[in-house]
């Protein structure tokens, strides 16, 4: 069974990582949007307003999993130690 200091780390990095890459993805949306959305588009029959509401949504969900999943469990860990 992994100690308190090792899944307190683990969870930090995996916060860390998961942050980065909701940047990442936040800002591959915001400045390559057309190419992404005509690509993303023709492969699943979506107009532009539909694959707004799907990338917010995404974005939205993935940023609340990482809180509950990643975030909170490691800011409990820190407050337990």
């Amino acid at each position: 069974m992994a100690s308190m200091e090792t899944l307190t780390a683990f969870l930090g990095w995996c916060t860390l990582i998961n942050m980065g890459m909701l940047m990442f993805a936040s800002l591959v949306l915001m400045y390559a949007r057309a190419p992404i959305s005509k690509i993303h588009g023709s492969m699943f029959k979506l107009d532009d307003r539909d694959l707004s509401r799907a990338y917010f949504q995404y974005l939205a969900q993935y940023k609340i999993l990482i809180f509950v999943f990643n975030l909170m469990p490691y800011l409990a860990l820190r407050i337990m130690a």
